[in-house]
């Protein structure tokens, strides 16, 4: 190898180091900090009497009665659910997928409103049906708990692990509810199988009640990120 190249080689690795170096000491520092192991919890009866605290106190047959719902995630995605018949239109950028959850197959998706087929069709379609498992989540995960396939476990008086063992993108994954003395909840903890670090902690204070009297978040946080949640509208 010449001295030129192995200036440039050098160079290179410098950059690399000093690009990658930083990213790595922040990774663990955060994974030593926050990195936890899932925990074991007792199923049973106290803790779905738990979970139960929790609907109540946010107005669960509020929830389910609510026909439409409308909300803005993070100023990236728009949504308008009309969940009485489980179908939903989700934009974002010069996109719109109207997802039928009922029936994927009968979705349909458009680029600057014309509609558009085949292979595009379909990246779209799965792209959107990504976004909405991920961004309902952060809206409705409260009012979950009792879905098929999912498993609670108590861990103290005001927290109990929820397993969702189907469904989702990633199933599988746990979270531990934190709620406060009332049932309402504060935040809970993340065990999933995207996130690199096990037991990251995101925050659910934000709480706003719609028209319909369902209780919604509008804010959380994890670790220094921040996500918005406008609610537009329900009925």
């Amino acid at each position: 190898m010449s001295a030129k190249s192995k200036k440039i080689l050098k160079i290179v690795t410098g950059v690399i180091i000093f690009l990658t170096l930083p990213s790595l000491l922040l990774f663990g520092y955060v994974f030593f900090k926050y990195n936890e192991d899932l925990p074991n919890g007792i199923p049973g009866e106290k803790a779905d009497a738990l979970a139960i605290k929790m609907l109540e106190t946010l107005n669960y047959e509020a929830y389910k009665n609510t026909s439409y719902i409308a909300w803005n995630f993070s100023n990236r995605r728009r949504y308008e659910w009309h969940k009485d018949q489980n179908i939903c239109d989700v934009y974002w950028k010069d996109y719109r997928v109207t997802l039928n959850l009922n029936n994927l197959g009968l979705s349909k998706s458009y680029v600057h409103s014309f509609k558009v087929e085949n292979d595009m069709a379909k990246e779209l379609k799965d792209k959107a049906l990504k976004h909405f498992y991920n961004d309902s989540f952060w809206l409705t995960a409260p009012y979950t708990v009792f879905n098929k396939d999912v498993e609670r476990k108590l861990i103290d008086d005001n927290s109990f692990l929820v397993t969702y063992n189907s469904g989702g993108v990633t199933p599988g994954d746990s979270y531990l509810w934190e709620l406060d003395a009332n049932g309402k909840p504060l935040s809970f903890k993340i065990w999933a199988s995207i996130l690199p670090i096990d037991g990251l902690e995101a925050t659910w204070t934000d709480w706003e009640t719609t028209e319909t009297g369902a209780l919604l978040p509008t804010f959380h946080k994890l670790l220094v990120f921040g996500m918005e949640l406008d609610i537009i509208e329900t009925y």
